[in-house]
């Protein structure tokens, strides 16, 4: 019997220690696809060896600078240079599929991404219901009733959230998941929208985005998405609190009244799931208008952004893209000490709508609890030396809006410089080719005469087939309301200032800062991309790599056609049906009048496609019979833009 007793209590002390243990311990993993794995594993070639605030340093020309004392500093790190190698484009990849800035905390602690109906435990079965094998589109069965607008998914409906799963891993690619003292959270990386898994080969694809990810959807099951009502269309929140509405104390003192949580949450859930999958919301202009998740073949394809917006600084505006999407996308509290100027609501009163709902409690404010919001979310905020909850470093500026930052601020990993990772991000991604689908030799020659003598070369010029600039939104004739989206911003805009390259992280109190060169020339660009000095804003030439992957087209997904071109068309015939776009129709109704009106008609009439500002109007250059053009060659253009795989070197 005494030993007996022994063992329970060795096993009781054991069990306890591991216990312990587990609410000290850190573990994280997120799918990190080998060489082998990978459809397009060739690399393009470039011949940048520096790259200083965007401009270009080749190799070549590497020697006669460094024999000069102004060339030398030119190509200091000190002064914004960034020297490209072979470990900075594989810290870059290392990066892009499993870095996350720490965005997990915002997206699980405060929106609850896993407290929700879409639960660690449903995403458990359906992965291990794979068995080992891959799929596009993990599906979930929901662990409670949802109403999504006006419609209710009860509990046990199966739904498509689009993470793509290679064979034999043991989550969707981007996802992370991180057990920190005794909490589980997930969050995302570059990976999630920009890479997927082919379903004839079962491969992984680098740089072409996940066109059925349920972005929008997945948002809407989490428990407080609320937190993230700057992305859909909820103009003044505090404008829907009742007569005994709770209240909270804003900056100057006065109570300011706050909505119905329930109330507030249903609105934003509806509005969530009518996204289109491949879609997300990159602004915060309470305006409900993603925008089509772009590819990742970046070279050559600046400015970036659909607007354009990401124009100047490292890579070209890339690197400022990246760390956008990371901190603004990624983390609401970004924008908290903005908010009076960009959203015109109190960072008191902008903070009480992100976390009175917060998943985790100590995150939560009460308004019956006497701390300000503010006050509770320093408290729990596990990066102290970052003004958001994501890891990341203040600029001169912040928080005033710069061309170089949305927020000011840079996303930053203790230990290395600042921005280290995310200009790691823009190298790689410069390398990055598209895999090219069966097509027929001969037609794509032919088409490429096609797009001579259409007159398409006028705008997609140079190595990327674009000419790398912004046009008006009247030009382009698309749906004007993501022209604008950053226009509320020039109210806070602040001179392009940047921390030097060379600065560790975290920061010492007084570290080099560079100036931001910007020419008048990029200055009007940017008026338009940012929707600027009056303008109503524009759109990007966008470059035609990889299109073959790519469908839907336009800005706002609407140009979408399914394999089916005479009954799946536009939205509702296909992303919203679980019905994957065909390339080439989407690409006819791109070049065709007649079958475009009928995208169109398609789109007008779905509520959801409304609600989204999704149309699949405008960009009327035409290559059909109207125009002069035969169907024969027609689909010969078709195949000779469908057969773009990579930007020509320079």
């Amino acid at each position: 019997m005494m030993r007996v007793w022994k063992t329970l209590l060795v096993l009781a002390v054991l069990g306890i220690s591991l216990a312990a243990a587990a609410l000290l311990v850190r573990v994280e993993y997120a799918p990190f696809p080998s060489e082998a794995e990978l459809l397009n594993p060739q690399r393009r070639p470039f011949d940048t060896a520096y790259d200083v605030l965007g401009e270009r340093v080749p190799h070549a020309d590497v020697p006669q600078l460094k024999a000069t004392r102004a060339g030398l500093a030119h190509l200091s790190r000190e002064n914004g240079a960034i020297q490209v190698t072979p470990a900075l484009v594989q810290l870059g990849r290392d990066a892009f599929y499993r870095e996350t800035f720490g965005n997990e905390v915002f997206l699980s602690d405060v929106m609850g991404l896993l407290d929700g109906a879409m639960t660690p435990w449903a995403m458990t079965k359906s992965l291990l219901s794979l068995a080992g094998g891959s799929t596009t589109n993990l599906e979930l069965t929901l662990a409670r009733d949802v109403r999504l607008g006006d419609r209710v998914l009860a509990k046990g409906t199966v739904v498509p959230t689009g993470l793509d799963v290679p064979a034999g891993s043991l989550l969707p690619l981007g996802v992370k998941m991180v057990w920190d003292k005794g909490r589980l959270r997930a969050g995302l990386t570059c990976a999630a929208c920009h890479s997927t898994v082919d379903a004839a080969t079962g491969k992984v694809v680098e740089g072409v985005p996940n066109t059925d990810l349920n972005v929008g959807l997945m948002l809407a099951l989490a428990s407080n998405t609320s937190a993230y009502f700057t992305h859909v269309g909820v103009k003044d929140p505090t404008a829907l609190a009742g007569p005994d509405a709770a209240t909270v104390t804003a900056r100057d003192g006065q109570p300011v009244p706050l909505p119905d949580p329930a109330a507030l949450e249903a609105l934003v859930d509806g509005q969530f799931a009518a996204w289109p999958p491949g879609s997300f919301d990159s602004t915060i202009d309470k305006v409900n208008n993603p925008t089509s998740i772009p590819d990742s073949f970046t070279a050559e394809a600046h400015p970036y952004g659909w607007s354009g917006f990401a124009l100047v600084g490292p890579f070209r505006g890339s690197s400022m893209l990246s760390n956008n999407v990371h901190a603004l996308n990624a983390d609401a509290t970004t924008s908290a000490q903005a908010a009076p100027d960009v959203l015109g609501l109190d960072t008191e009163v902008y903070l009480a709508l992100l976390l009175r709902g917060a998943a985790n409690p100590d995150f939560r404010w009460d308004p019956a609890g006497g701390a300000p919001p503010s006050a509770v979310l320093a408290a729990a905020d596990p990066t102290p030396e970052s003004p958001a909850l994501v890891s990341a470093a203040r600029m001169p500026t912040f928080p005033k809006v710069t061309y170089v930052s949305t927020d000011s601020l840079l996303l930053s990993t203790p230990g290395l410089p600042v921005w280290e990772k995310v200009n790691a991000m823009s190298a790689f991604q410069e390398t990055l080719t598209a895999p090219l689908p069966p097509l027929d030799p001969q037609a794509v020659q032919r088409g490429a005469r096609v797009f001579d003598r259409a007159g398409c070369g006028a705008c997609h010029a140079g190595p990327a087939l674009t000419n790398n600039r912004i046009l008006p939104v009247a030009e382009v004739g698309t749906e004007p309301s993501r022209a604008i989206a950053l226009a509320a911003t020039e109210k806070a805009l602040a001179p392009s200032l940047m921390i030097a390259p060379s600065a560790p992280f975290p920061m010492p109190a007084e570290p080099r800062v560079i100036d931001v060169p910007i020419p008048t020339e990029q200055l009007d660009q940017l008026a338009l991309g940012w929707a600027h000095r009056g303008t109503q804003g524009g759109y990007k030439v966008k470059g035609l790599v990889g299109l073959a992957w790519t469908a839907p087209y336009l800005h706002d997904s609407g140009v979408a056609v399914g394999p089916d071109a005479d009954r799946q068309l536009g939205l509702p015939g296909t992303l919203y049906a679980g019905v994957t776009p065909d390339p080439r129709n989407s690409l006819r109704a791109l070049l065709d009048r007649d079958l475009r009106a009928k995208v169109v008609a398609a789109n007008r009439a779905d509520a959801r496609a409304q609600t989204t500002h999704a149309t699949g109007e405008g960009h009327p250059f035409w290559a059909d019979a109207a125009a002069g053009f035969s169907p024969a060659e027609q689909e010969d253009l078709v195949s000779f833009l469908l057969s773009i795989r990579q930007a020509a070197p320079r």
